[in-house]
């Protein structure tokens, strides 16, 4: 099982934990994964982190599709796998239309097509076998709509080619995981079951079975896993409530929440529902006690070093498996770095 850390996107300052980042990549973790929202950007982020580091993958999860043409996209990846040498993973996510609309300005429209397109577009760049030609129904290039010169041309990038940047998509929803399974090299759910695997696993699996030539073991699983090393158990728990609550509850409006639909899925419905109600009326204090205590355990791992060791056991038999190939881990406790690493390195 590979481990990678997350660090998020942050608040009003940027305080990356380079001690934490430089621990995990002295005991053999393989990726740290930046984000942004609508505050500091992943690309900057990821680049600070690269600079500093020599082993360690770099990846972005997410950059937003709609903030970025594909092409820019593509010109970030290629420029920074060349300057860390081709230690950089290409994450994309939709976001969601709040952000899209409301902060970049663009309609959210039809999200799988754009995902499909923009892989597209994206891998034809790094391939770099011709000039860009596409012709898609959300993106096409050269551009030549209403208010265009007609100047435009094909063109391939100044830069050498290079088809191994892997791409991830960020997705829970049927749909996105069929597309990363199918245009994607990997998926990282913002959390996962690692006794319901399947609720992922047989997306994906349509998605791979779509794309010609392409098996399972060209596609990579890694879901984000957060852990909390304490005594208390409960109290590990009331300290990752507030993201579940967020996301189950306040993410989107009420009968468009990705990871609302994802929890009833995993069999949370009436907690799910409860969460949302409250979340939206205000009550973001119920909200997050309502949060059950069998989802946290389900999704993370919380409690003193033999439990964590214990329900461990589960991540790592997925991984055996070959349901999942990374744990994407949310830590703020070094000691919780080596705890992992003893575990599932």
């Amino acid at each position: 099982m590979k481990l990678g850390l997350i660090l998020g996107y942050g608040g009003k300052r940027i305080n990356f934990p380079m001690d934490l980042i430089l621990q995990a990549e002295s005991l053999g973790y393989d990726s740290v994964w930046t984000a942004e929202a609508w505050g500091a950007d992943a690309v900057s982020t990821a680049s600070w982190v690269l600079a500093q580091t020599t082993t360690l993958k770099v990846g972005t999860a997410i950059m937003q599709m709609p903030a970025r043409t594909p092409a820019m996209t593509a010109m970030t990846a290629l420029t920074l796998s060349q300057l860390s040498n081709n230690r950089f993973i290409l994450g994309l996510g939709v976001s969601g239309p709040q952000v899209v609309e409301g902060w970049h300005g663009a309609p959210y429209g039809k999200p799988m097509t754009r995902t499909r397109e923009y892989i597209q577009i994206v891998k034809e760049i790094f391939a770099r076998e011709k000039p860009l030609e596409f012709d898609g129904e959300m993106y096409q290039i050269p551009n030549r709509a209403d208010g265009t010169t007609g100047l435009g041309k094909p063109l391939k990038t100044i830069l050498e080619g290079n088809s191994n940047i892997p791409v991830y998509t960020a997705s829970i929803t049927p749909a996105g995981l069929a597309c990363a399974g199918e245009f994607a090299d990997g998926v990282f759910p913002v959390w996962m079951s690692p006794d319901q695997c399947e609720l992922v696993g047989e997306h994906v699996s349509k998605g791979i079975n779509r794309a010609e030539g392409k098996t399972a073991s060209d596609f990579e699983v890694a879901p984000f896993v957060s852990v909390v090393l304490g005594d208390d158990v409960k109290a590990c728990m009331d300290a990752l409530r507030p993201s579940l609550a967020l996301y189950i509850g306040g993410m989107g409006a009420r009968d468009k929440n990705f990871y609302n639909d994802y929890a009833v899925r995993m069999g949370y419905g009436a907690e799910a529902k409860q969460i949302q109600d409250l979340y939206l009326a205000g009550n973001k204090a119920e909200a997050i006690a309502r949060v059950p205590d069998e989802l946290v355990d389900e999704v993370y791992l919380v409690g003193p070093k033999a439990r964590i060791a214990k329900r461990a056991q589960r991540w790592k038999a997925a991984g055996d498996s070959g349901q999942i190939g990374a744990m994407l881990l949310g830590v703020s406790q070094p000691e919780v770095l080596e705890i992992m690493a003893e575990l599932m390195l």
